[in-house]
């Protein structure tokens, strides 16, 4: 899909009256974006920056250069900054973990101040390729890869998100011809080519190497798989819904579903219950106590909380 077609799919959807939240770095990508859904008629962009204060002078460069450009476009602007590096030192966070937190704390604030929940992305085709490659490889998430819709929770806040991909479907290949076609300016951020973070080691090396082996270009069949999967956990997210809502569970009605499905409803329920870091070792660990014979009768979860069954009956206590 190409970037113009990306739009018109997008503004038949969201209309372009709408007040939209946009992240813009001032990268390639989120440019792109920007300028495209500017040039596709989207006139009530507010634009957010978040200085990370990680690459000293060129980070101030970047948030400049974002706070120029929404002024040549007519767009509201909102430019924040935070020490990334002292707040993951101080949580005992990565600087990725820590770098998303504050960002998505940010597009909270900025969403409480123009009363818009509705955030836009740049993620592209490329990046759900190294999504469904970093999600298969940590070991949790099977193929999920990214969707074009998704709830974002701010940390700290009630507030919820509605995060926005318009360009998902559109190859990296896309967005660099759109870019020199319509001469888009945009910032390099030389720490996108350092082999320190996963992400960059995915996109340089393994994804490069995958592709050599098989003769061919791997992205469209990653992409693929993350969209049938989303679509089959969409399913499943369906049936397992009104199953999950009681406080308890029966054991008994639990062991009568497709393996699959029991996943997918003591996940739920877990999330339900208030359980957080809820992965597949946790869900199996639950799903052991299924067995009346010789499962378990406790199961400890994060939190320190646990599950306990009783009379043929799982209860997430305390």
């Amino acid at each position: 899909m190409t970037v113009e077609s990306a739009m018109e799919a997008f503004t038949g959807v969201y209309p372009v009256w709408k007040k939209k939240l946009i992240a813009v770095s001032g990268g390639r990508d989120s440019t792109v974006l920007l300028h495209a859904l500017h040039a596709a008629g989207h006139r009530r962009l507010v634009v957010c920056h978040l200085d990370h204060r990680l690459r000293g002078k060129a980070s101030a460069q970047d948030a400049a250069f974002v706070r120029k450009l929404a002024t040549r476009l007519g767009c509201e602007c909102e430019t924040g900054a935070e020490d990334v590096r002292r707040t993951a030192v101080q949580a005992g966070q990565s600087l990725e973990t820590a770098g998303r937190s504050a960002r998505h704390r940010f597009f909270g604030d900025c969403a409480a101040r123009h009363r818009c929940n509705t955030l836009l992305l740049a993620h592209h085709a490329d990046d759900q390729a190294e999504t469904v490659l970093f999600n298969l490889f940590r070991g949790a998430s099977g193929l999920r890869g990214m969707t074009a819709l998704s709830e974002l929770k701010v940390p700290g806040q009630r507030r919820t998100l509605h995060a926005l991909r318009p360009l998902l479907t559109v190859p990296r290949e896309e967005i660099d011809r759109y870019a020199t076609a319509h001469g888009v300016a945009f910032r390099e951020d030389a720490t996108n080519v350092e082999a320190g973070p996963v992400r960059n080691r995915l996109r340089l090396s393994v994804l490069p190497a995958i592709c050599d082996a098989m003769g061919r270009d791997v992205r469209p069949a990653l992409c693929r798989a993350a969209e049938l999967a989303s679509d089959e956990s969409e399913l499943l997210n369906e049936l397992a819904a009104p199953l999950a809502n009681n406080a308890e569970q029966d054991v008994r009605a639990l062991s009568s579903l497709h393996r699959a499905l029991q996943r997918r409803v003591i996940h739920l329920w877990l999330t339900r219950q208030g359980f957080t870091g809820i992965g597949f070792h946790e869900v199996e660990s639950v799903r052991s106590m299924l067995d009346l014979t010789s499962g378990p009768a406790r199961v400890n979860l994060p939190g320190n909380r646990f599950v306990r069954r009783t009379k043929a009956k799982l209860r997430a206590l305390p």
